[in-house]
């Protein structure tokens, strides 16, 4: 967060934007101690040695430029403070550098008891929008994206995985592929996952729209992500962030203030349960799916909701997800995925059985009744992109 947005009313008007944590924030202790009393919690950068795998001609040699010299004098410098809720610890290095970064990560979560060691990971399409496949494989370190999630799971221990993906600037095909990499890593190996997406633009002239910012929100939650994090509040790169660079408000404020009231409406409910699976309904001859690997259907049963699908055949994203409490409860995550570029926004109708079982159904405005059908089946409306989380008991 830039220093120009620091201020009593800026600091307030990131929690009125219903943001709970800021990423690249410096030790700024009186910035700090107003985040600290609006509840805001900051990722701090600059306390360890910094890191970017930029274009990859830094790969494999974060070992000899930081060496853990470093981050021990670092860690013994520290002053603590109740806003800093993690430690910036670098981002988007290379694969060659995780059996190294898995040894900084350890030492970072020793030496800073009460903040989590942060570190952001490279999207698919590596970190630069127009690549070269050698340039590609310079950055991730490896061949293949999946075997660059795989190897960060072998060597770094950290309970989650983030990564960056700015849908906009680069595909929805691109996203999907890298939302089910992700989201499978983590469900083979229990860890949470956190999304970085886009409130700016890589095009000065083109602003993202409200359904633009829900479709990246409710599409990653649909794959389970617990983490969502938006870039960039300030400026940071490309053009219209939340603030610009005078420190006042843009029209992405008020966009980005709405959907994060709609994440924190369904944030609690929705956190109740985990993703086992995420489908893809509908679909039928869409090229989106291109580039992933997995086969649409055309309705979804899991053995306790049934015929899962959007009425007039249209495409849903569905998160599959069971109880974290094992009380025998059941939810399914559902994102309307019919217009992901906001072109022709429509209101679909999702259809469910659920036999014996009482139904719940959360979307961002609060709980709604789904319509009982006369042979016992459940319909509701969802918007364009937006989501809905539907509970069996």
């Amino acid at each position: 967060m830039a220093p120009y947005a620091r201020d009593e009313r800026h600091v307030r008007e990131v929690k009125e934007c219903g943001i709970d944590f800021v990423v690249c924030m410096e030790n700024d202790r009186p910035a700090l101690d107003r985040m600290h009393r609006y509840g805001v919690g900051a990722i701090v950068t600059q306390i360890l040695p910094g890191w970017w795998g930029g274009d990859g001609d830094n790969a494999g040699k974060m070992a000899e430029m930081n060496p853990i010299s470093g981050y021990e004098a670092a860690a013994d410098t520290f002053e603590d403070h109740p806003a800093i809720w993690g430690i910036d610890a670098g981002d988007e290095p290379s694969a060659l550098d995780f059996p190294y970064y898995g040894r900084v990560m350890d030492l970072v979560d020793r030496s800073f008891p009460h903040q989590f060691a942060y570190l952001n990971l490279y999207p698919n399409y590596a970190s630069v929008a127009v690549n070269t496949a050698h340039e590609t494989v310079n950055q991730l370190g490896t061949a293949t994206y999946a075997e660059h999630i795989a190897q960060y799971c072998q060597h770094v221990g950290t309970d989650y995985i983030c990564y960056d993906f700015y849908m906009y600037s680069a595909s929805v095909e691109g996203a999907y592929e890298n939302l089910r990499i992700v989201s499978d890593a983590c469900l083979r190996t229990g860890r949470s996952m956190w999304i970085v997406l886009q409130v700016n633009s890589n095009r000065e002239a083109e602003w993202i729209t409200e359904n633009q910012l829900r479709f990246q929100a409710y599409s990653a939650m649909a794959f389970g992500a617990e983490n969502i994090i938006w870039g960039c509040y300030t400026a940071g790169w490309w053009y219209n962030q939340v603030l610009d660079e005078k420190g006042e408000k843009t029209e992405q404020y008020d966009k980005l203030k709405k959907i994060n009231a709609e994440l924190h409406t369904m944030g609690d409910e929705y956190m109740r349960y985990r993703r086992v699976s995420t489908h893809f309904v509908g679909f039928q001859g869409d090229k989106v799916l291109s580039k992933v690997n997995q086969d649409p259907i055309a309705s979804l049963s899991t053995g306790i909701f049934a015929d899962v699908r959007e009425e007039a055949g249209g495409n849903l994203l569905v998160g599959q997800m069971v109880s974290r409490a094992g009380d025998g409860s059941y939810a399914l995550m559902i994102c309307n995925a019919a217009d992901p570029m906001d072109a022709a926004p429509s209101m679909e109708w999702v259809h469910f059985r659920a036999d014996h079982r009482k139904v719940r159904v959360i979307n961002g405005a609060g709980e709604i009744i789904p319509e009982r059908q006369d042979d016992g089946s459940y319909r509701f409306p969802l918007a364009s992109c937006a989501g809905a989380l539907v509970i069996a008991k």
